[in-house]
């Protein structure tokens, strides 16, 4: 599969305005995905809330290296990262902050946009397609929390999500329990469970992601 080059670093921006997106379990499964295939990686937390930096904290001595950084030190946060060796940048914003999920936004390659396939979520993406429509970077709605069977429901969802310029990512991610049980535990579902559907919808997600940045 083509892989992103070590020598051109790498940084993904995961931002929603909706609470409870599912952003902290991206970030951390696509940055640990990219350990194992020997990136030195890092995700940046920029949420008050710090969960990411908590999953780092319970994960121990293990890549993904977890930070935090305030939006406003972002950029400074990526540049030492980079100056380290670190060449694949994961940001995880909080959500209901125009300023962070701006700043992520403007220092990334690459944007994904995690949403659950519901009216609410999904009314949240339109500051999010205004923001990268401006700063004009690719960006890429990933269906997340999935039900199961849920086909209209997620034609819907994409169909929302195109009128309003989006890209979508054809990987979905359902509502799996193995991404809650190895978040508690500082791990992915990989790791816990490496024949489950969410640790393949990840390998899935990550060969996409591949894809895009060759």
């Amino acid at each position: 599969m083509p892989t992103i080059s070590p020598k051109t670093p790498t940084t993904i921006a995961i931002v929603s305005q909706k609470g409870g997106s599912g952003k902290t379990t991206l970030a951390v499964h696509l940055a640990t995905r990219a350990a194992v295939a020997k990136y030195e990686s890092c995700v940046i937390d920029t949420d008050p809330q710090a969960t990411a930096a908590a999953w780092g904290d319970w994960r121990g001595d293990f890549l993904p290296v977890v930070v935090t950084a305030p939006p406003a030190r972002l950029a400074r946060t990526i540049e030492s990262a980079k100056k380290n060796g670190v060449d694949f940048v994961v940001i995880d914003t909080p959500p209901h902050a125009d300023a962070a999920a701006r700043e992520a936004i403007k220092v990334a390659d690459i944007v994904l946009v995690p949403t659950k396939p519901r009216a609410f979520d999904l009314h949240a993406l339109e500051p999010i397609a205004d923001l990268v429509s401006f700063a004009q970077k690719p960006a890429y709605v990933v269906l997340n929390a999935v039900p199961s069977g849920a086909t209209v429901l997620t034609a819907d969802a994409r169909t929302t999500a195109k009128e309003m310029g989006l890209e979508i990512c054809p990987i979905e991610l359902g509502d799996r329990a193995a991404f809650h049980r190895s978040s508690a535990k500082g791990e992915t579902a990989a790791e816990i469970k490496p024949d489950s559907k969410a640790a393949k919808e990840i390998e899935a997600l990550w060969k996409w992601l591949n894809k895009q940045l060759d």
